[in-house]
């Protein structure tokens, strides 16, 4: 009987699998979890990892998680604080810059969008954020 050659074997009964899976360049908690689950049930028996290790990962990647988050709502917070006041913004990957005032604040995929006159601009496009000019009001005898 021939050798079997273990590559090959394994090579020749592997079949892709696509998959509807979107590209994503961040690996999410559900992606950890596979990962996790895959180093789980392919750990050599005679020598098994210790659960401490898998939860020193587990912690390390909730971690990560809450830092995330923790920028997304700093961004809310700051594109919110835009509401009223003159950015200048660079809208493409010209030179070009536009200035106008923030009237309002949207979400588009979960990211801030400033909208400047009757356009939506991503809030990463804001170069500098001027003085707004004050208004002396003066009051009048009624």
């Amino acid at each position: 009987m021939p050798p079997v050659d273990s590559v090959s074997s394994a090579s020749s009964a592997f079949t892709p699998v696509a998959t509807s899976r979107s590209t994503n360049k961040t690996l999410g908690q559900e992606d950890f979890l596979k990962i996790l689950v895959a180093q789980i049930s392919a750990q050599d028996p005679t020598n098994p990892k210790s659960d401490t290790d898998f939860i020193g990962q587990m912690a390390q990647f909730t971690s990560l998680e809450q830092s995330k988050a923790s920028q997304q709502d700093m961004a809310v917070l700051r594109a919110n604080e835009m509401i009223g006041r003159t950015v200048e913004l660079n809208p493409g990957n010209s030179s070009q810059t536009l200035t106008g005032v923030v009237n309002e604040v949207t979400f588009k995929d979960g990211q801030p969008q400033i909208k400047v006159g009757d356009q939506s601009y991503d809030f990463s496009k804001v170069t500098r954020i001027l003085p707004t000019p004050t208004v002396n009001l003066t009051p009048t005898n009624a």
